[in-house]
């Protein structure tokens, strides 16, 4: 663990750039995060998928899979894959400041 300032907000992370606390996030650290990882501006469509991932984890601890993500956050499969080109699910926990998903490389 090493603590990064992101968006003039000092956070833990993991070796892979995961928040180790999500309640260190907030909007502009996920802004941040994301045009670290390609992705300039968030659009609505994005922050409906991050928002959908950080609730789903913080009310059960678990980040969704893709299949889950794909059915339950309104955004399909395929759309989600144009919104985080470099995997969905693991993008969009890393941007909305939770753990990567259990089964992402």
């Amino acid at each position: 663990m090493s603590t990064q300032t992101i968006a003039g907000t000092p956070v833990d992370v993991d070796g892979e750039g995961f928040l180790e606390d999500s309640r260190q996030w907030n909007e502009g650290v996920a802004a941040e995060v994301a045009r670290a990882n390609g992705v300039e501006h968030l659009t609505d469509r994005h922050w409906q998928v991050v928002k959908y991932m950080r609730s789903t984890f913080l009310e059960t601890g678990a980040a969704p899979t893709i299949r889950t993500l794909g059915k339950a956050s309104g955004v399909p499969i395929k759309e989600l894959y144009q919104l985080f080109p470099k995997g969905p699910a693991k993008l969009a926990a890393k941007i909305g400041g939770i753990p990567k998903p259990r089964g992402c490389i």
